[in-house]
This record gives structure tokens, sequence and C-alpha cells, in this order.
């Protein structure tokens, strides 16, 4: 039933029946889009129909913000550099229930709501898991009708379009908002004032001394609001994006000079900050662009939080009981010093005050164990764009070493390793020492993450605050990646056990009593051939490469980088190669491999890896003979709308890191969800799959993250070559060329990387255990009832993996927030 309240509703126009959506659509096509029947485009109907979406959304998300606010509740503000929301139009008509509303009220006028949705860009505000984790998090915090409100930046362009030219990457500009963005409502009543460089002078204020931040250079933030709806349509909560605008778009005097460029110039600085998402910082000007960008995320948002807050009339001691900030990665860590700031510069609040209501408002997410991705600011570079900032950052780092220096005395290393400053590398600032020593809490996301960050990356921390860290492993919203993006299966599940599953992903289980259940199976494969079918014809119209939809659907979707070993899984195809040359009759499952990836433009050894998946495509795909057995595809542009086909046609799910090196992983939680086998190495939420499903339905391989850790010292690459005839050949096929004939050379780094360089990711070490797992995964793909029971197996214990559980228990131990339902009490 759905839950929209329709006597709330006093416009006629966005009743929750078919005429009125009808009529609601007919208004926007004629009075939004100045259009009729005849001269509209479906790309204008498009947008009609999520008008007329957005219409009935704006009920609900207005009663949701009143229920909040008459019921004094405390939110989470959830900051993120990225949200990778995808397209909104079909999922939030899933939400709101209103699928048989829309083919209802469009047949009549001849036309498919779902067509309209293939008109619809990706939003382009992230880029790879960090962005579509924030995403899901949204969706369950709506679901679970828990108050909060997204905070991101409004970027004018996303991370790139990614085109593939001669086998390499191209990137081009992403233009998501050159039709406009029909989601987002523009608040410019809400703009707020953001300070760069100055100075810091010093004033007596009734014989107290205080800072203040003069002769600075200000931007304007303004806010565009996107309702983000749970399934239900029972809450709305706000996903608010800023936009950097110049304070005077232009400087009058300088215009009357005839000074052109000198007039814009401030507008045009200033509107760089949310020109890009992640410019590059391999330049210094790159990396100053991204500290200004973080810095105006994180002091609108404050700002906006703060102004929130001030309207309930309350004593900033009581900000804990109405606010609390969860940091997505270090990208926000800059709340620390910037609430500090507005506490004791503008609120005069005394340090101590000031210290203690910072700690208990602020919560950090950690997303990496690779030390090199925690983040680190130059310090000339703070003193000079954050003078105040790095003034409080030096004060919060005295008083903090001041406590370790009396818990430990004489510890000298363990003061090095715990300050805020790094002084052995240009004197930096750690991001990530500045999140945890300004929080309450700190965690990781998925088990053997926190273990490695607890016990090795920030034990010092760890042992200094135990009770500050804990474990949330990541979870996938279930409404997106399974309801929307296979609707089939969804269905298929839903007849057999209900739609409890919807909203608690625990109920797959019920699934378990139709492992044995033969005409169920049948149903089951025929819903992943099918999907299969429509992955092969994209595959067809994109690359123009025919493949065997009977094949087994071999799964890499993931960004690029050397850690998640996309290389590991091209040394396989390429030892698939050799043999199928030695030997064309032998017995071999027929694989299609399937990558998707981006690599950052400034990461040379990605791209490269990226072209050297083209270049063993080519030799593969063109191959009389080995194409009969393999085939080799890249999908280009990876984003949100694409997985949503790649996922549900997938039977192997890749999660090759090296053990130790991934956070988390989610991607091998939508592909377990959609009936995909995981390979993969111990590593990230994989540990975790491995305990719901047991070992006889995975197929691990690989070390262990303390054989890594062990090994590494000794570690000889060559020695592997050298002793592995089949490993050997395999890197030599690249020594001779084979895959870039007409570039010799071209693939030389790849070799120096894996022999001379030390092989840092160690892929020989792990190869031969990859290979023997992967024949043991053909040779289960024969045998299509063992594959078919062991894919629903791993599809009912998926339930452990849904956003909703992590968000629950962020919400019941780290934030201490409570649902609000609107629609219980407006009923």
């Amino acid at each position: 039933m759905n839950k929209i309240n329709n006597e709330r509703q006093t416009d006629g126009r966005v009743q929750m029946t078919a005429d009125s959506f009808r009529e609601d659509f007919n208004f926007h096509l004629r009075y939004s889009l100045a259009k009729d029947q005849f001269s509209a485009t479906d790309r204008d109907r498009y947008h009609a129909l999520a008008q007329s979406v957005r219409d009935r959304m704006v009920e609900r998300w207005i009663q949701t913000q009143e229920s909040h606010h008459r019921n004094d509740v405390k939110r989470v503000y959830y900051l993120s550099l990225e949200f990778l929301m995808g397209r909104l139009l079909a999922n939030n008509i899933i939400n709101m229930q209103m699928e048989p509303l829309c083919r209802e009220a469009l047949a009549e006028l001849h036309i498919d709501w779902e067509t309209l949705c293939s008109y619809e860009t990706d939003a382009g505000l992230g880029n790879g898991g960090l962005g579509r984790l924030a995403a899901c998090f949204l969706d369950s915090l709506a679901t679970l009708n828990l108050p909060a409100i997204g905070y991101g930046l409004r970027y004018d362009y996303g991370i790139f379009k990614q085109r593939i030219k001669d086998g390499a990457q191209v990137e081009e500009p992403d233009h998501w908002l050159d039709q406009g963005y029909v989601w987002e409502i523009a608040r410019p009543e809400y703009a707020c004032e953001v300070n760069f460089e100055g100075r810091v002078e010093v004033a007596s204020i009734n014989g107290s001394v205080h800072w203040r931040w003069v002769d600075t250079h200000p931007v304007k933030g303004v806010p565009y609001d996107v309702p983000v709806v749970g399934y239900g349509g029972e809450s709305v909560n706000t996903l608010r994006l800023w936009q950097a605008q110049a304070t005077d778009a232009f400087d009058l005097e300088d215009f009357n000079k005839g000074s052109y460029v000198e007039a814009v110039e401030n507008k045009v600085l200033a509107e760089n900050l949310t020109k890009v998402l992640y410019p590059n910082d391999n330049v210094l000007q790159g990396k100053e662009l991204r500290l200004r960008q973080q810095y105006f995320f994180v002091s609108c948002s404050i700002q906006d939080i703060l102004r929130r807050f001030r309207c309930d009339g309350l004593s900033f001691t009581r900000l804990p009981e109405r606010v609390f900030i969860q940091l997505n990665d270090t990208h926000p860590a800059l709340v620390v010093p910037e609430l500090m700031r507005i506490l004791i510069d503008r609120e005069m609040l005394d340090w101590e005050q000031a210290w203690g209501i910072t700690q208990a408002c602020i919560g950090y997410t950690n997303h990496t164990v690779l030390p090199e991705a925690l983040e680190h600011w130059g310090v000339p570079l703070m003193e000079r764009v954050l003078p105040r900032h790095m003034q409080i950052i030096y004060e919060i780092n005295g008083r903090f070493l001041r406590d370790i220096a009396a818990r430990y005395p004489g510890d000298i290393a363990r003061l090095q390793r715990m300050s805020l400053i790094d002084e052995h590398h240009g004197r930096q600032v750690r991001m990530a020492n500045l999140a945890i020593v300004g929080s309450c809490s700190v965690n990781g996301v998925a088990a053997l993450h926190t273990k490695i960050l607890t016990e090795q990356i920030f034990r010092d921390f760890s042992e200094y605050w135990p009770g500050k860290f804990s474990n949330k492993t990541n979870g996938v919203t279930q409404r997106r990646w399974l309801l929307k993006a296979n609707p089939e299966l969804a269905g298929l599940i839903t007849a057999a056990i209900g739609d409890g599953w919807i909203r608690s992903l625990d109920e797959l289980r019920k699934l378990e009593p139709l492992l044995n259940d033969t005409a169920f199976l049948e149903r089951f494969r025929a819903i992943k051939q099918a999907n299969k079918e429509v992955l092969a014809g994209v595959i067809r119209r994109e690359l123009k490469i025919a493949v065997n939809p009977l094949s087994l659907f071999d799964v890499q979707v993931k960004r690029l980088h050397e850690y998640k070993r996309q290389l590991l899984l091209a040394l396989y195809i390429i030892v698939l190669y050799n043999r199928i040359l030695a030997d064309p009759r032998r017995d071999l499952t027929p694989r299609t491999f399937i990558f998707a990836a981006k690599a950052a433009p400034g990461y040379v050894m990605a791209k490269l890896i990226i072209q050297f998946i083209h270049g063993v495509a080519a030799v593969v795909n063109d191959h009389p003979v080995v194409s009969r057995f393999i085939k080799v595809v890249f999908l280009p542009d990876y984003r949100v709308s694409l997985a949503e086909r790649i996922i549900p046609a997938a039977n192997l799910s890749e999660q090759i890191s090296l053990a130790g090196t991934e956070a988390s992983g989610t991607g091998n939680m939508k592909l377990m969800l959609n009936g995909a086998l995981t390979i993969g190495t111990l590593d990230g939420a994989n540990v975790e799959i491995l305990e719901e499903v047991g070992s006889e339905n995975i197929f691990i391989f690989g070390m262990l993250a303390e054989e890594v850790a062990a090994r590494r010292a000794s570690y000889s690459p060559h020695q592997i070559y050298h002793g592995d005839d089949e490993i050997r050949l395999a890197v030599d096929r690249i020594k001779q060329n084979v895959f870039s004939l007409l570039r010799p050379g071209l693939f030389d780094p790849i070799v120096r990387a894996l022999l001379d360089a030390g092989d840092h990711y160690m892929l020989l070490a792990d190869l031969r255990s990859y290979i023997e797992t992967q024949e043991r995964v053909g040779k289960l793909y024969q045998d299509p009832v063992a594959w078919d029971r062991m894919a629903l197996l791993n599809v009912a214990r998926a339930g452990r993996f849904s956003s909703d559980r992590t968000i629950r228990e962020y919400a019941q131990e780290i934030w201490h927030i409570r649902p609000c339902m609107p629609a219980a009490e407006d009923g």
C-alpha cells in the first residue's frame, strides 16, 4: 500500500491517481516546457514525467522536514565529496511505489515510462565506491525514516566521460548539467560566504584575547537541494549540494577601463572550486584547488548546520544533542578546525568548551589501508590559504601531544607518529590524524579493514583510545541493486517469499528451502540467461563484438588501480590463450571476460593497464581458434547505469585485490546479490562473504594479509618467473610484443613492474593459486544445476550486506539518532 497521505495534498494535480498524474504530466509539458503533443520530444516527455514524480515527492519532503522540526530531532549530517547517485527517475518511481500509476497514466498517451528513463543522464557527482556507498546510505537513511541531510558539491563536470581510442583511455568533459537537472531546487536564500587567505590579527574583547581573520578573499556558496525518497515514500530527506560563485560577478571599474579579462577574473577563480570532481593534483595548482575545494565544501556545510541549529534557540553546549557530523573519509576533515573556529571566534566559547562540543559532534569513516592514499597538505600551503585554521591545528596538536607525552613519557617516536604534523616529509598536515583526534568515533568498513587500522595503521591511536574505534561493514541498497537493476529476479523472489526482503534483506534466507527446487532453479537460470542476452546486445551495439551468451560471463568492474589487480585477470587470460594455442582440443569452459573501469587521468600505470587489456582483447578476439573459446571486452565509461546492465548478467565476480589492500568493496556485494559467484582473495568484505556462504560456496585463492606482510621483505618475483614455465611464458608474451605488435615496447613498463620493480602488489605470487582456482570455476560451470544452486545460496545469504543493516548500526552505536516517521503522525 502506498504510504503517501492524500489528505495533506491540497493541490488536486498531485493526487496519487492516474488521472491527476496524467493532468500533471500534461501541465508540465505545456507550462514548464512550453510544448504541445506535436512539438514535444521524448526528452521533453522525460522532463515532464520527472517533474510530475517530483511534485509528489515534494509533498512528502515538506511533511518530513516539518515533522523533524516539530519533534526536535537529532540529525546526522553526512559529508561526502562524492555522491554517485546514478539516474533517479526509475529509482524514485520504485521507492514511491508509483509504477502501476505511471504505467496506467501514460498508457492512454501511448508513452512507455521505462523508455523515457533512458533520457536521464547519470549525475556526475562521484567516481567510484566511495560515492556509490554514500548514495546507498542516503537511500537507507530515508527508508529507515532517520533524520539526515547529505552534503556534497554540485560539480559542473563529473569525473570525466571515458572514450577509448586505439585502446587507450581518452578523457572528455562530462557535461552532465547541460540539459539541466530536474531533481534539484536552488536555495539562494541560504547562500554562505567562505573566506580564503588573508591574515590573522589579535583583538581584545572584554579583556579577553580573540582572533580575527581579516583581509580575506570571499567566495559565495549557493545550495541546491535534491530530495531523497525512502522506499514506501514515508520519508524524504535532503541532499544539499554547494555551488561556488563569485561574491561579485565582475569588477565594473576594470570593465569600464576595457580590462575585460581582469573584470571577470575573480568570478572565474571562484567558480573553479566546483567546476570539476577531483582536479588533477599532480601539479601544485591542482593540489591547491583541491584544498580550496575541500574547505569550501566544509565551510558551507558547517555554516548551514549551525544556521539550522540556531533556529531552535538553544545554547551551543547542546549542539551534540541535535547534531552529528559523519565524515566520509578524510576529504571533509577540515570540519574539525572550522567548527572550532566558529565556536571560538564567532560564538565566543572558550577552548575547552569548544573542543568538547567538536569532538562529541564528529565521527570519521576511514576508507583506505594504503598509506599513500591518506591525505596530507603542505604546511606552507595551509598557512597561506587557511591561516586561522592552521593556528587552530597547531593548538590542537600542541595540547594533544602534551597528553600523549604525559601518558607515554620519553616515547619520542610515538609522539612523531601521532602528531598532526609530519615533520619528515616537507612538513605536512596529516588529515587522518586530525580526523581521529577531533572525533568521538572512528570506524573501518569491513572487519579485516578495521583490524588492519587498529593493529597497524592507527595502532597508536587505538591503544590510546580503544573505545573510539569500531567496525561498520559496508552495504548496498537492495532497492537500487536488485529491485531496480534486476526486476525479473526481484519478481521471482517476491513471488516465492513475499516482498519483505525489500525492507529487510535478511528475508532472503527464506529462499534456502528452494535450493533443491528444480522448477525454481530453472526459472532462476532463465532470468540470468535473459540478462546475459541483454548485455550481449549492449556489447554488440557498443563494441561491434559478438559474444556467446551461453559462455561464462567473468566480470571485473571497478575503479582501475594496481591494488585491485585487473592485471592479474589479464595475465590469466594470457595463460588461457597460451593453453589454447598449445592444445586447441583441450576441454575448456567458454568464457567472456568483461572489464569496465576508469583510471585517474594522472595515473599513468592504470591507464597503461587499460591499454594492455585492449591489446590482449585485440589478439584474443581476432584469433580464429582462441576466439571460439574466449572473448575479452572492455565496456567504456563505467557508471551506475552501465553497472545496472552488467551486474545482473554476471556469472563470476572478480574480487582479486591483494589481501590487506581493499578496505571493503561493495561491487562484491552487488554481484553476490544478483547471483554471481565470487572468486577472490581474503580481502575486504570477501572475508565476511565467506563467513556467510561457507568456503564451499565461494572461490578463495591467494595469500592471507598476514602472509603478504611476512613474505614481502624476501619476496622475489624473478624466482616465480624462473620457477613456473606457464607464468614465465605469459610474461614473455608481453616481452615479445604479442599484444603491441605495431608499438614494440609499449608494455615494457608492465614487465618492469612485475619483475624489476619487485611486483609491489604481488601478482606473480598469487597467480598460480588463481589459475588453479579458476580451473575449479570452469569445472563447476559445466554442471549447471550445481552452479545455480550455489548462486542461489549466495543470493539467499546476501542479507548481511544491505546498507540498511550498516545504517542501523551507525544510528544505534555512533550517531544515537532515532527514526521519525511523518506518515505515522500525519495519518
